[in-house]
């Protein structure tokens, strides 16, 4: 236990902080406000003043500068919180993969790191993995067939038995009645037609 967590946890980290931790917290804190609906509000606050100012300033060049210079600083600005964040995440989401396959038994470990693979390869693993899935697929799909007959077959076995169990006895009772012979079958008649009888 000691080993694995050693192992998921790493080499100890130093105790001061450096500037990539400090960067990391800004640009997740950062991320997290600009996808909240105050962030999104205080935007359309800030256009709608924009667009009301319009007439004072008489629709000027200026005027629309001001928008234009503001959109593009922020835009430009958070493009680079935003991709630091998505790595991170990315990266994250990746050693929890890599982690389950390791744990799992019949995993293919050569699939870790597999996000380190150039396109070719990542485009040749792909197809392979699709074939396999294809072909666990087919083989479920047998084997669920066969199985079906099978029980189909035994269905049909059980039926068998007890047609000629049926016919077994029902022959026996008829080999009876003609061992009898005919005082049997008189005996079997009603009293008016026995009277008849001569």
């Amino acid at each position: 236990m000691d080993a694995s967590r050693a192992r998921r946890h790493g080499p100890p980290r130093p105790s001061g902080k450096s500037v990539a931790t400090y960067f990391d917290h800004f640009a997740a804190a950062v991320t997290a406000w600009a996808g909240s609906s105050i962030a999104f509000g205080l935007a359309v606050a800030v256009v709608a003043a924009w667009a009301v100012t319009g007439p004072v300033f008489g629709y000027s060049e200026t005027w629309q500068l001001v928008i234009n210079t503001g959109t593009t600083i922020v835009t430009f600005l958070m493009v680079f919180l935003i991709q630091q964040s998505q790595n991170k995440n990315d990266r994250a989401l990746h050693l929890k993969i890599d982690d389950l396959l390791i744990a799992l038994k019949d995993a293919d470990e050569d699939l870790v790191d597999a996000e380190r693979l150039d396109e070719d390869r990542l485009v040749a693993l792909a197809a392979a993995l699709t074939a396999h899935a294809k072909r666990m697929a087919r083989d479920k799909r047998r084997r669920l067939t066969d199985e079906r007959k099978g029980q189909a077959r035994e269905e049909g076995g059980r039926v068998a038995m007890k047609t000629a169990r049926r016919r077994a006895a029902g022959g026996g009772s008829a080999a009876k009645r003609q061992a009898a012979g005919p005082s049997a079958a008189r005996s079997r008649l009603r009293p008016k037609e026995r009277a008849r009888e001569p």
